[in-house]
This record gives structure tokens, sequence and C-alpha cells, in this order.
């Protein structure tokens, strides 16, 4: 049985978090701006990171951390990338020297992450002056979980949060994450950062095998708006302290893990994209009856990426010409003359397009579905038995507002 439980990164046993203002974000002395996430005990550990060639020094550091697989604690900060920035690794092993001594561990047992201004050198004197502060204030609880959520925060206007529990081998085991997500979010990592835990016992080789699967199905199927970050990561730390045997093959319990990291993670890929930068909608694609699942996932993905279509929903529009164009251009061969189009949400379903052509339909009962806040596009290509859902959002005039003087 999977539910959704409270706690965030401190649901799971054994872990304790924290978020301070360290003085990283200079314009907003009341907001935290550094995260601790420290587990009681070493941790087999893994991270997906960003596709951009142009990666922040964090990303480099974090691969070298990860080579034997563990990992005890997670320092992340808010306010400056630390990508393209002067003695950027240097900067990022100070962060994790800094958080090792105060827990007591091994400087490479500590992953870290920065989120924020590109090309700037990150106040790495206020972080490391910060982490006593922030060792005090480690709690194992969900207000824990909750600070050190709003300390990875930039442009997000709400924290996003969420944990699972689940049965393995006859033991509850417990997965939690927080995450940041807000604008440069494309399919295959965006502006993202997520930190997950949990206390089942996997091997290192597994739950890299779990985190791949996982962020291939919920990472890798949103976007904001057709950027990739230099920054994007996503670490997992499990400390085996659940007591359940420990998974190092494929096999029921596995399986179960699995599902869970993947619920949970879905739900937070979904709080990112719903939280778009300026965002007023959320956009779920669902394509059934592709040839593939990965044809599926491949037309999804053009949808929500379209700018147009992401503008007709923002004017609760329903122009399904703009959905039919976006696929058309995602490279996937179909029958355009098999393709049915749907615009649902809480206030009902419309058909507008049925065998590739249009239908008359109910243009005021079509902007009512539009204009509630989940919207769905659901397509049918009667092709095979390939679906895939993706998440996206609408556009709208405030982003371009953040987004004019992010840096100043």
């Amino acid at each position: 049985m999977l539910n959704f439980i409270d706690g965030g990164v401190c649901a799971a046993q054994g872990f304790r978090a924290a978020g301070v203002h360290a003085g990283v974000k200079t314009h907003a002395e009341w907001k935290k701006d550094v995260a601790l996430i420290v587990s009681d005990v070493d941790c087999a550990a893994a991270a997906v990171f960003t596709k951009n060639v142009v990666k922040a020094a964090p990303i480099h550091v974090d691969l070298l951390h990860l080579a034997d697989g563990k990992a005890r604690a997670i320092i992340a900060n808010s306010g400056n990338a630390n990508a393209c920035a002067p003695q950027g690794e240097e900067n990022a092993e100070r962060m994790c020297a800094a958080a090792a001594r105060a827990i007591g561990c091994r400087p490479e047992d500590v992953l870290v992450s920065s989120t924020g201004v590109i090309g700037q050198r990150i106040n790495v004197e206020a972080i490391e002056k910060a982490v006593p502060a922030l060792c005090a204030a480690l709690e194992r609880s969900a207000e824990a979980s909750d600070a050190a959520g709003h300390a990875i925060m930039t442009t997000d206007t709400v924290k996003k949060e969420a944990a699972v529990e689940t049965t393995v081998g006859g033991r509850t085991v417990r997965i939690g994450g927080i995450a940041k997500g807000s604008g440069m979010i494309h399919p295959n990592m965006g502006t993202m950062l997520c930190f997950l835990t949990t206390d089942c016992a996997i091997s290192p080789a597994m739950i890299k095998a779990a985190l791949l699967e996982t962020a291939r199905v919920s990472f890798n199927r949103i976007s904001v708006d057709g950027d990739t970050s230099t920054n994007d990561t996503c670490c997992v730390l499990a400390n085996g302290l659940a007591g359940n045997e420990i998974i190092t093959a494929g096999g029921p319990d596995y399986d179960a893990f699995l599902a869970a990291l993947k619920a949970l993670c879905a739900e937070l890929a979904k709080k990112m994209a719903s939280d778009g930068e300026g965002a007023r909608h959320l956009i779920t694609c669902t394509v059934q009856g592709a040839k593939s699942e990965q044809s599926a996932e491949t037309i999804a993905k053009s949808v929500v990426s379209s700018t147009l279509t992401k503008a007709a929903i923002f004017g609760a529009d329903a122009n399904w010409g703009r959905v039919l164009c976006a696929m058309g251009y995602s490279g996937e061969e179909f029958d355009p003359e098999r393709v049915s189009v749907h615009f649902a949400s809480a206030a009902g379903e419309i058909a507008v397009c049925a065998d590739g052509r249009g239908l008359d339909f109910d243009e005021d009962l079509a902007k009512k579905i539009l204009t509630e806040h989940d919207v769905e596009i659901r397509i049918a290509m009667g092709e095979g038995s390939g679906d895939c859902t993706c998440w996206g959002c609408d556009i709208t005039y405030d982003y371009i507002k953040i987004n004019g003087d992010y840096r100043t």
C-alpha cells in the first residue's frame, strides 16, 4: 500500500534538516538561503544532473564525491548558482568541508548544490560562517524540512515538498523530498534542485538505477520555458534504517521501492510545472495510442513545450490547431487523420478534434474548461499502445517581468 504522508526529507528514519539565512541573498535579509540535510549514518547515494554542456561547479564536485556511491549529507544554497564563476570548484569544496567539520564526516561524503544567478562569485565566507547555526538548527521534523525547502527557493512562489510510505520486504519504508524549480525548466532536467531521502536498505547500484528510471518518467517530462539550466541536480540518500533486507537486484522489493519513488517524484515534478514563473495554469498532456511509449513521450513533450500552445491556454482559447502543429514538428511520424483531441478540467471535458479534423463545439464551455488552474490536453493517436503523460504550464506577461530583471 502506497500512501502520501507528511514530513518531507525528514519523513524517513534517521534524517535531519535545517534552513537558515546566511547572507547569499543580500537583497532579502529575511529569506533563508542555505539548507542542510544530514543522515545519522552513511548512505548509498546517487544523483542525476543537467544535460547542459555548461555545468555549474557543484556538479563537478558532486561527480567526484559520488564516485564511491556513498554520502552522508547535502548542503545547498539559493541566490547564487556558482556557475561560470571565479573559484567555483574551490568554493563548492569549501561548502562541503564546512558542513563536514560541523557534522563530523569526510568532506567527500557531503554533496553540494547551488541555484541562482550565474557568473558571480559565491559568498562562500557567509555560508561558512552560517554553518554552525545551520547545524544547531538541525531537527527531525516537518518544520525542519519546511525550512530546508524554503532555503532552496529562487523565483518559486511555493515550496515543493512531498513524502510517501510503502512496504518493502515486510518493513515500512519512507521516501521524502524537497525540490525547487520555477523557470529555466525543460525536458531532460530544468532549473531544478531535488533532494530525496529514504530509509530503505538498497545498494548504490540499485538506488542509481531507480533514480535514473524515475527521472525519466518525472523530471524529464516537464517543461516551463524551453531552457535547461547549468545547475540541475537530483540527489537521493538511502540510509537503510528501515531494516528491510538490502535490495541488490531487481525483484518484488525493488519494484515496490521504484513505484513509490516514481509516485513521489511525479508529484514533485507536477508541483514544479504548476509553479512555472508567472504561470496561471498547470498543463497536463496525455498521449494515448501511439506507436510506442517513446513516440508518445516525444509528442507530449512537444505539446507542453509549445509556446503557442502555452499562450492559447493562458488566454483560455481552445485553439486545438496549436496542439496538432506541435505534434507535427515533434519529429515523430504519425497519421494526422487518426488523431483526436479533447480539453478537460474540473469544469468538464470537450472534444475539439476527431480524425484530424475540427469539430463544432461550445466555445463558452471550452473557455470555462480552460479557465481552471489544472488543464488537461488528451490526445488519442489510434496507432498502437504507447502512452505517456508530460506536464507544463502556460506562459504569461509575468514571465517576461520576472526574467527581464532577474539578475539586477
